[in-house]
């Protein structure tokens, strides 16, 4: 199975345009999108625990390798998201509990 380059979903190889989207699939060979049938956790599994790389991979694979760049961008937004609630709510729980810095 292959991938549309615009939208990331599976279109089968006979297809000339994605049901998804609309997009003409015939592509040119620097263009061309990786056959990803293996898993792509460990990408999202790097992107939760080093943000900045899962961004990267996102930004470099969207169009060659789009389930690859979906997890990494996945795990990373995750993990900012995350990072970001569990420091605002350390900052809830000192103010509560009468925490002076000075």
């Amino acid at each position: 199975m292959a991938y549309c380059p615009n939208c990331g979903s599976q279109v089968r190889d006979d297809q000339d345009v994605c049901l998804s989207c609309g997009k003409s699939l015939k592509m040119s060979a620097q263009n061309k999108v990786y056959d990803e049938q293996g898993s792509t956790a460990a990408y999202a599994v790097l992107g939760f625990f080093v943000p900045i790389v899962g961004l990267i991979l996102y930004l470099i694979w969207k169009e060659e390798r789009p389930r690859a760049a979906r997890s990494a961008g996945k795990g990373a937004l995750i993990s900012v998201v995350l990072g970001v609630s569990l420091y605002v709510v350390l900052i809830i729980i000192l103010a509560l509990s009468g925490y002076s810095a000075y």
